[in-house]
């Protein structure tokens, strides 16, 4: 993958599914240090200036409630597993709802970049173009916030992506 550096052609994501769910990957290349992303995906501070507002314990165990901005996404979560700076693993849920989703990121320092890979797992199929879509603009606002940019238009940049990832989605088994 690129840089991060928006970009409406881009596509950043690949489906699948396993076990009967949905699977979303995400990889991009940021150009900061391994520390400073892992500060951006940890930092309660720095997760309100791109992804939304999350409150609770971010440590190994611990349990946290969050609000994204672009996808209007609201629920509980717990951290499952976190290895400064290398490895987060956090499983949500929303409201109301049994089935969890898992959420794993695992950065790599690359020279003076960050590859970061983002998988989320368990939604249901029928949803996976959605997710795709939603899921990259998330990407694409934390690599604003890495740059000093604010983030896009959530709902343009999603109509632009969803068609992309409802293409892909067709051709998932």
């Amino acid at each position: 993958m690129t840089t991060s550096t928006g970009g409406s052609d881009r596509v950043l994501g690949s489906l699948r599914s396993a076990d009967g769910k949905g699977v979303v990957r995400m990889q991009d290349r940021f150009a900061t240090d391994i520390d400073d992303l892992w500060s951006a995906l940890t930092d309660p501070a720095r997760l309100a200036r791109w992804i939304g507002e999350v409150e609770g314990d971010l440590r190994l165990g611990g349990e946290f409630q969050a609000r994204f901005f672009a996808s209007g996404w609201e629920g509980s979560g717990r951290v499952e597993a976190c290895d400064p700076p290398r490895r987060l693993l956090v499983v949500t849920r929303e409201p109301g709802e049994q089935d969890e989703h898992t959420i794993e990121a695992t950065l790599s320092a690359d020279d003076e970049q960050t590859l970061l890979i983002l998988e989320e797992r368990g939604m249901p199929l029928e949803q996976l173009a959605a997710y795709g879509a939603g899921v990259q603009v998330h990407i694409e606002d934390l690599a604003a916030h890495i740059a000093g940019r604010d983030r896009r238009d959530a709902t343009q940049r999603w109509d632009e992506l969803l068609p992309v990832y409802q293409e892909m989605a067709a051709s998932t088994g």
